[in-house]
């Protein structure tokens, strides 16, 4: 029989006046349903990265599709470090004393475990706030990302990721979100990231193609998307995330969370329609991708304005939406860059549309269905001087993110092993054999392995097979 030393125990008394002192368990009380639609928000935000993977793969060729999937992954991964690292530091540092940029408060996520008030009177953790606001920095690099498709390699994005969000994302974040910020001042409305997220990533992407430059003519012959079911696919997991992106986005569970939900589907359903439409009259057929684009870019569209905007007002927005974002495709072909993936049409410009709709439709009444924001409304509630503000903004976050962006591409291209572009032979071989490695569909593989099996190999990167040379022959 085993025999345990007798343990003497102390008083009640004096045992919980020790764990008083001396316990490391967490005792402060925060407002639990806001925590967990913070946790919510996080989650469906990061959905939308996914969604945006599974879009830009269908909308490349097939040999670059991985290839588009493997860099929005990586980017997100970028995107998480950098803002763990000092992103949110420097977006949303609560001791900021300048309306430009935080500082380093918060550097490394330390001092996060105070509270946050959300609204007027919800506290809770500020990490959880800076979990929810670190899936809007990486949705934002990850739409960028597309710009590279089936020309761009994968290794000089890393420290272009990591400069971008230090350089372009946290500054114009800081600009609008953060208490001490020159636009936040100002009264400028931006509900769920119309500069943050939209215009930089648009913009940003659009100099970024510059930049590549153009994928070779003689390699485009009758190019089309590779996988229309793909693009479909990313298109509803976007739509999914996007009702946590902007409904939640309100921090607290309220009128306006719901209210701007189905101001996001309206904006959406009218922009498909609408643009669906349009290539309908042009070709006399029905586009799924047309669908999908005029989805996204209603989407888009609803990100600065669903909590601001009444209902009726989300339809406007939705047909106007539609119509220009189609018109806006053809931005890249007067200005000669080969903006793959529309980038600037779909996020850029909408995000443009929606802030100047803010100017004329935003309501003093829907901006208060939150329970605690007051603000004199748009041109609806005859406040004129929105109007200005609204284009100011707009102006510079579009000069501000292209000129950075530039400027970064100019420098990195410069730097030994980190060149943008891939060559003409490895463009021609496709991203996915030249940068990858692996494939999204075994037909290269199913090729390598014809042509071991007979005895052939291939010259180059061409289909031209030659038979091998032996002794025996």
């Amino acid at each position: 029989m085993l025999a345990f030393p007798l343990q003497v125990l102390p008083s009640s008394s004096t045992y919980n006046q020790a764990m008083a002192t001396s316990s490391h368990v967490w005792t402060q009380a925060y407002d639990s349903t806001t925590v967990i639609t913070l946790v919510l928000g996080t989650c469906l935000v990061l959905i939308m990265c996914f969604g945006l993977a599974y879009l830009y793969s269908g909308l490349a060729r097939r040999k670059s599709a991985l290839h588009m999937v493997f860099s929005v992954f990586f980017i997100l991964l970028i995107s998480i470090f950098q803002w763990y690292f000092w992103g949110y530091s420097l977006a949303f540092s609560r001791t900021a004393t300048n309306k430009f940029i935080g500082n380093l408060h918060n550097f490394g996520y330390q001092n996060l475990e105070d509270n946050y008030t959300a609204g007027a009177n919800s506290n809770i953790p500020e990490m959880a706030f800076a979990n929810f606001q670190g899936m809007f920095a990486s949705i934002t690099a990850c739409i960028y990302i597309g710009a590279i498709c089936e020309r761009g390699r994968i290794l000089p994005f890393i420290p272009f990721t990591f400069c971008w969000l230090t350089l372009v994302y946290c500054p114009v974040t800081c600009w609008i979100w953060n208490s001490s910020g020159w636009a936040y001042k100002w009264g400028v409305l931006d509900y769920a990231g119309g500069g943050p997220v939209e215009i930089l990533s648009g913009f940003s992407g659009f100099v970024i193609s510059y930049f590549l430059g153009p994928r070779k003519e003689h390699l485009m012959i009758n190019f089309r998307p590779h996988n229309v079911s793909l693009i479909t696919i990313g298109t509803m997991l976007l739509w999914f995330g996007w009702l946590g992106f902007n409904g939640l986005t309100c921090l607290t569970p309220s009128l306006k969370s719901v209210y701007a939900i189905m101001n996001t589907n309206l904006c959406a359903a009218f922009g498909g329609f609408t643009w669906c439409l349009l290539d309908f009259l042009r070709t006399n057929r029905w586009s799924t991708v047309g669908l999908c684009s005029g989805i996204i870019s209603g989407l888009v569209a609803a990100t600065p304005t669903s909590g601001v905007i009444p209902l009726w007002a989300s339809v406007v927005l939705g047909i106007v939406s539609g119509f220009i974002c189609n018109c806006a495709t053809y931005i890249k072909v007067w200005l000669k860059v080969d903006d793959a993936l529309d980038v600037l049409a779909e996020h850029g410009i909408a995000g443009v549309i929606g802030l100047f709709f803010n100017a004329i439709f935003a309501a003093d009444y829907v901006l208060g269905y939150d329970g605690y924001t007051e603000h004199p409304g748009g041109w609806i509630n005859h406040h004129w001087s929105q109007m200005y503000k609204q284009l100011a903004y707009i102006g510079a976050t579009a000069g501000y993110s292209m000129m950075v962006t530039a400027l970064i591409c100019f420098v990195l291209d410069k730097v030994p092993y980190c060149k943008l572009r891939v060559d003409e032979e490895a463009e021609e071989a496709g991203m996915d054999e030249d940068q990858i490695g692996e494939f999204a569909y075994d037909y290269v593989e199913v090729r390598r392995n014809f042509f071991d099996v007979n005895g052939f190999e291939e010259s180059g990167n061409s289909e031209k097979a030659m038979p091998h040379s032996s002794s025996s022959s």
